[in-house]
């Protein structure tokens, strides 16, 4: 079996899981992950799927859309679930109060303890860590760079989302619905992974620097020493009533080795710019300009699948920026279809966690 997905349309909890469970039947799964629109109920669907599953390890997140083989989804519930031929081992550790004052020593320890070997010394290439965090807890990159002074392994995952409400997120582990939280998974695979991350932008020859900041709210208050949105309008020449509607097509990135790394407008509020990743004072940002998403997409999986000769699964945390470009120019069909034969779920996400936290990518883990 190695991988099978399912997917749901059902609008009721109790539905959809009886719905899933069908699908995935006679599956011997260590590991099941499954994400699911915010419209069903967070505690009804996470008892559910712990109780049909109740021999796996099960987990997931609420989304602002869904993602599996050939198609792009609302109102779902998609799952993937693994034997032990792709995932040996599987452990979780949920950390609570992340807004807060986020610590996930305690979880990285329990890793250690439970798989005998301290963190520093598990083989990178076998183990790999999935994160899925509160999307709107603000605790992203403080948990990213945690886990990154703690362990050399890969954590990859993203930001629950909530249909583009921003009300509230959910995180799904241990038959609950926790808010203000963060999953952290540690996954022994059998055969290994890779990691693919996209993103469809080009750089263009005009600079933002950030002159004044205020970090905890992820708000730039002037880029170039004026105020942000309208430094931002200048840059992409348009007013300041309409700059809000170049987001998607005119983000600004810090630029590593002539890769961006996208930082994302969320909004404008009056004098300073809202982001959904954390703009450091002093950075400079270069102004990008989207390119063809399905044709990078495309283009990147097959390089993949050359490169390994298979893949088992895909699992993606597209950013909601790109799905609401998508639908925009009315591509979500072409890009479900890039995945047809390979089994995949996704989510659209509030942000992608992969090093740091990340904005406008599809940042995929790949089982070999």
């Amino acid at each position: 079996m190695n991988i099978k997905i399912a997917y749901s349309g059902k609008n009721d909890a109790t539905d959809a899981v009886a719905d899933l469970k069908q699908q995935l039947s006679g599956v011997d799964s260590k590991m099941i992950i499954y994400f699911a629109s915010s419209a069903l109920d967070p505690n009804s669907l996470s008892d559910g799927m712990q109780r049909a599953f109740d021999g796996s390890t099960v987990f997931g997140c609420s989304t602002a859309g869904e993602i599996i083989s050939g198609k792009m989804l609302k109102d779902s519930v998609v799952a993937m679930a693994l034997d032990s031929t792709v995932a040996e081992t599987v452990k979780i550790e949920v950390v609570e109060k992340v807004s807060a004052d986020p610590d996930v020593s305690g979880a990285m320890a329990s890793f250690g303890q439970y798989f005998g070997q301290d963190l520093h010394d598990m083989d990178v290439r076998k183990y790999v860590g999935i994160v899925l965090i509160d999307g709107l807890s603000g605790a992203e990159e403080q948990i990213m760079d945690q886990i990154g002074d703690l362990t050399n392994l890969t954590f990859i995952g993203g930001s629950a989302g909530d249909d583009l409400k921003f009300r509230k997120t959910f995180i799904y582990a241990n038959g609950k619905g926790y808010t203000d939280a963060a999953l952290l998974a540690l996954v022994k695979t059998t055969s290994g992974f890779d990691i693919i991350k996209t993103q469809s932008f080009r750089e263009l020859d005009k600079k933002l620097t950030v002159t004044k900041v205020n970090e905890a709210r992820r708000e730039v208050l002037e880029f170039n020493d004026q105020p942000a949105p309208k430094a931002y309008a200048e840059a992409v020449n348009a007013s300041l009533e309409n700059a809000s509607s170049r987001f998607m097509t005119n983000p600004i990135g810090l630029m590593v080795d002539d890769e961006p790394y996208v930082r994302s407008p969320q909004q404008i509020a009056g004098n300073s710019m809202i982001f959904y990743c954390n703009v450091l004072e002093g950075m400079e940002l270069s102004l990008l300009e989207s390119t063809d998403i399905i044709k990078d997409t495309t283009a990147a999986l097959e390089a993949k699948k050359k490169e390994l000769g298979k893949i088992s699964g895909v699992i993606n945390f597209h950013c909601i920026l790109r799905t609401l470009e998508l639908q925009e120019k009315g591509l979500t069909d072409a890009y479900g279809k890039i995945f047809l034969d390979v089994p995949t779920i996704g989510f659209s996400t509030y942000g992608e966690e992969y090093i740091g936290h990340i904005n406008q990518t599809s940042t995929m883990l790949v089982f070999k």
